[in-house]
């Protein structure tokens, strides 16, 4: 039996997290215009972005990875609240954007539809 559409975007979903938080850790310069911020110009200021773009790409590898687990091994009403809960976090990152003055709309644009799918997964 083939796989349903909602567990295939699931997977679509995880996959993209774990992507977004390879390219953190390996280019935190690249990531930081997914928050439409300027990389640091002084020396320390650049170590310690970098190492919180660590930090935020672990954290995108995590959720994706928790995404997978529930699709693989928990139930449709697991994987539904995990995805809500992913969700939550995109909403959280655009609320620090939206607080920085631009870039929200590039967290805001996708949580809505990750919502969706989970809410539909978790009735």
């Amino acid at each position: 039996m083939a796989p349903s559409p909602l567990y295939l975007a699931a997977h679509a979903f995880a996959t993209i997290f774990i992507g977004f938080g390879i390219n953190a850790i390996l280019n935190p310069t690249n990531a930081l215009t997914f928050f439409e911020w300027a990389p640091p110009s002084s020396p320390s200021d650049a170590q310690l972005v970098n190492s919180l773009l660590a930090v935020y790409g672990v954290r995108d590898i995590f959720m994706g990875l928790a995404i997978y687990a529930s699709a693989w091994c928990g139930t449709k009403k697991s994987l539904g609240w995990t995805l809500i809960a992913a969700s939550a976090v995109a909403a959280a990152d655009g609320y620090v954007c939206y607080g920085y003055g631009k870039g929200e709309w590039n967290h805001w644009g996708y949580a809505p539809v990750i919502t969706v799918v989970g809410g539909l997964l978790a009735l």
